[in-house]
């Protein structure tokens, strides 16, 4: 297993190789693991989705150039579950993905997706096909939860996996800062109809009443609306002290710019649907500013530890990575450690084989310790705030600039 020491050291002796990627690698190799990589490459979320592959690619790349599986190499195929009308994730795309790489046999498994409700559309073709997947952004508990096993888990055993804590600690723990911190009595809820949204906002609501904040009221957003107008009137009729978003960028960023008009002294955040470049640059300075969002990971662009490999990244990619990106790598890691270890147990790389190897594996990626429960959810529940606080010495659309960590949420 690597530490998080020889796993830079190991990707910064393959920066040139990797340039190359992994599909030029593969070639010679003994055999092919395919891999298959789903995110919403188009729309709302494009940029988010590239920095997650370029995660993933990274982590391939180096156990290619390093052979860390003795006779395999593996070889990444995208798909992309957003489409144009949808203008951003599409579950019905989804599902069509996740038909698409059970029936082609060669590929062992998958990472994605980005998004909740492409989970709950993927997660019972893929268990029918024995095919696991892992995801470094998905966060909607139902997927893994137990009462829901015959829904998105028929196969029986668990095929979606996760680099992420859940919801069921995101909205809650978030609702402890807003109380416990941030001292709110009064707030607004207001969600994007969507599975991720909607759960993070119940999720959210149900512990800030526990905490004794006022529900003033809650509202579900038409994500294709261009005016939302009417209810921040609304809210700021009610002198919401301040108001909660659950869902993701499309109708983030017009909540965003709306709110800044109608509400702009009024507390404002959110899940991590608005934590990323998109957020910021089609919400605008200075609309995002000031705006909280949570991750359901802890803290890891900033970690010191990752300084080099935060470098290499961007000389690589000519951008900054993001804490998902750095969950993308690691369930890389997850995939390959599985692989290495059937291999070097004499034991063939198949879908059934390599899900079992991911239930048991522990490996030391670059993002700490990575290992999973019974039903698939990584063991780590620490849930992270930031607060979008401009910074005009560095990229406005960086979010590792712009998004300055405040701490962990507490614990529900």
């Amino acid at each position: 297993m690597l530490t998080r020491r020889s796993a830079f050291k190991a990707a910064a002796g393959v920066a040139a190789a990797s340039a190359f990627g992994t599909e030029a690698m593969a070639q010679g190799a003994d055999k092919v693991i395919k891999v298959g990589l789903n995110l919403s490459y188009t729309g709302a979320d494009a940029l988010g989705a590239q920095r997650i592959a370029n995660g993933a690619q990274m982590a391939f790349d180096s156990a290619n150039a390093r052979k860390i599986v003795k006779g395999h190499v593996f070889r990444i195929e995208k798909f992309d579950d957003a489409t144009a009308t949808a203008g951003q994730y599409d579950p019905a795309q989804g599902a069509i993905n996740a038909r698409k790489m059970v029936s082609d046999k060669a590929i062992m498994a998958a990472i994605g997706p980005m998004m909740s409700g492409v989970g709950k559309a993927m997660s019972p073709i893929l268990s029918s096909g024995n095919l696991p997947i892992i995801t470094p952004s998905a966060t909607n508990p139902d997927i893994t939860d137990p009462k829901f096993a015959s829904q998105y888990r028929p196969g029986g055993k668990a095929v979606f996996f996760r680099t992420v804590t859940t919801d069921a600690f995101q909205g809650p723990n978030m609702a402890n800062y807003f109380a416990d911190v941030l001292k709110v009595k009064t707030i607004y809820i207001l969600d994007d109809s969507g599975a991720f949204g909607v759960g993070i906002a119940d999720a959210f609501e149900g512990q800030a009443k526990k905490k004794g904040i006022t529900v003033l009221g809650r509202d579900r957003l038409d994500p294709k609306a261009a005016d939302y107008a009417s209810v921040l009137t609304k809210i700021k009729s009610l002198n919401a002290q301040a108001i909660y978003y659950g869902g993701v960028t499309l109708a983030g960023v017009k909540v965003a710019k709306q709110a800044y008009d109608i509400i702009p002294n009024a507390i404002k955040g959110g899940g991590d649907g608005i934590w990323g470049t998109d957020f910021l640059t089609a919400g605008g300075f200075p609309a995002v500013d000031g705006w909280y969002a949570t991750q359901a990971s802890p803290e890891l662009v900033g970690d010191p530890k990752l300084a080099g490999w935060n470098k290499l990244y961007a000389e690589r990619f000519k951008s900054q990575p993001d804490n998902y990106t750095i969950t993308a790598h690691a369930g890389a890691e997850a995939i390959i450690e599985a692989a290495r270890t059937l291999v070097a147990a004499n034991k063939a790389v198949t879908r059934e084989a390599l899900r079992d190897a991911l239930q048991s594996v522990k490996v030391n990626t670059i993002m700490g310790t990575v290992e999973f429960d019974a039903n698939g959810d990584i063991k780590s529940k620490v849930v992270s705030v930031y607060q979008i606080k401009k910074d005009d010495s560095k990229k406005l659309d960086d979010p590792s600039a712009q998004y300055k960590y405040v701490g962990v949420a507490p614990e529900a």
